[in-house]
């Protein structure tokens, strides 16, 4: 995959040429990587050769990486996310940084809307808010716990930015008592090391000093 990456467009003669392998050999294998989506084809006419017109013949096939192929090198995303917010910080101090997370997490929900501040309808919202969650990528779940709901994020694609940037989680945290006119616990987060981000949302009300001793 490298010298497709370094050298493609390529054919399968040249890339057999350049390991020393079949042409047979390595089409097969760039067959299997085009069905796995990491690679695709390409079609050029040979170059024209003296005394013929140009654009004749049949069209080779040539391969070249897709975008999912090129990811399979890695990406800097993580870092460049992460950097850009500590430069918010530095420019607009923590407000700046708490504003863009409270923002961003207010889009990925904003089909998501406030039902009445009752217990019947915690539940909906819940199911709303996973579903919008596992839109995005999120792996979300809503789960009855004895006098509560959950909602668990199997997954969390900013994972490696909020663990430097908890205006992340807490952003998070504050559109979900938002919307379902509760106060909400966050009991677990991956970007804190743990295996899923699960939000306690109690049926019965809660106040902030009791849930902080739940929480110890």
């Amino acid at each position: 995959m490298l010298l497709l990456l370094k050298d493609g467009p390529v054919t399968a003669s040249y890339l057999g040429e350049r390991l020393g392998l079949s042409a047979a050999g390595i089409r097969r294998h760039l067959d299997i990587l085009v069905e796995e989506g990491l690679t695709e084809v390409v079609h050029r006419r040979p170059p024209a050769r003296p005394g013929h017109t140009a654009g004749r013949g049949r069209p080779a096939k040539h391969f070249r990486l897709t975008d999912q192929g090129r990811a399979q090198f890695g990406h800097a995303y993580d870092e460049l996310a992460a950097e850009a917010l500590t430069a918010l910080r530095e420019t607009g101090g923590p407000e700046a940084v708490r504003r863009f997370a409270k923002t961003r997490f207010e889009r990925l929900v904003e089909d998501v809307k406030p039902l009445v501040n009752e217990d019947e309808s915690v539940p909906a919202v819940a199911r709303q808010l996973a579903e919008a969650l596992d839109a995005h990528g999120y792996a979300a779940t809503v789960t009855s716990v004895g006098n509560g709901v959950q909602i668990c994020q199997h997954h969390c694609p900013v994972a490696h930015v909020a663990a430097e940037h908890p205006e992340l989680c807490e952003a998070e945290q504050e559109v979900f008592s938002a919307l379902l006119g509760k106060h909400v616990q966050p009991l677990a987060s991956i970007a804190d090391g743990h295996g899923i981000c699960t939000t306690n949302i109690p049926l019965t009300p809660v106040s902030p000093s009791t849930a902080e001793r739940q929480e110890r």
